[in-house]
């Protein structure tokens, strides 16, 4: 094998969006308790998923589906859209009940930091003119999502309220993840979208690139990971 082509299949390696969670340092043994570091990464990747939220919002183009539903909520109550996020969040929760899934300390940060970053993302980010750079935002808030997702998935605290809610209908009733996300996804954009929330050209390229977008944040984490462990279950974008 010569120098190059060695080269660019560790290249294609090293860009190959993971299909699973590594085992990291920082990784939790329980879904309540928390060491110093582990909380840590946990805040930091909720926070850069809440800001990456608001760099859709920001740049006008379109939300991904939970945002367009928060943004569409914000337009029709009182709410600001970070307080429609959070109360979504608590929302979604409640069907957990009948699904027994269990929560953890990740899946309450999940609700308040993410909504506390998004509302003040919006608040503070500068809203751009030029459409490339209101592109610019949108792959930007979409990697920032990512990187978010690849940091607090490996804390192992607990799933989001969204992602506790799809792994519940999965595990109750034996339905493909990628059908039930897609269906609850496509469910919540509509309702998000006939409530007034945001829909367009960001929305698409949320919907083709946040899959990916995890995926390479895990592949990221995986740098981390504990050598000699196996990774956790396989991850469905």
């Amino acid at each position: 094998m010569n120098p190059e082509t060695g080269f660019l299949q560790r290249l294609s390696r090293w860009l190959r969006p993971s299909r699973t969670i590594p085992i990291t340092p920082w990784r939790s043994q329980s879904r309540w308790r928390s060491g110093p570091r582990t909380f840590t990464v946990l805040i930091v990747g909720l926070w850069l998923f809440g800001t990456g939220e608001a760099l859709l919002v920001v740049a006008e183009l379109g939300n991904g589906p939970w945002t367009v539903l928060a943004e569409g909520v914000s337009s029709r109550t009182p709410l600001s859209i970070g307080a429609a996020t959070f109360v979504i969040s608590c929302l979604v929760l409640l069907l957990w009940i009948p699904l027994k899934e269990r929560p953890g300390l990740g899946t309450i940060a999940n609700a308040v930091i993410i909504a506390v970053a998004l509302q003040v993302g919006v608040q503070v980010i500068p809203h751009p003119d030029p459409l490339w750079l209101r592109l610019v935002f949108v792959i930007t808030g979409i990697a920032a999502i990512g990187l978010g997702s690849g940091l607090y998935l490996t804390t192992n605290l607990g799933p989001g309220p969204r992602d506790g809610w799809m792994t519940g209908i999965h595990e109750r009733f034996g339905w493909p993840v990628a059908r039930v996300r897609l269906g609850i996804e496509v469910s919540v954009l509509a309702i998000g979208w006939l409530l007034g929330g945001t829909v367009g050209l960001g929305t698409v390229l949320f919907a083709l690139f946040i899959g990916p977008s995890v995926g390479w944040g895990l592949r990221a984490m995986n740098r981390g990971a504990v050598a000699g462990t196996d990774s956790a279950p396989e991850f469905e974008a």
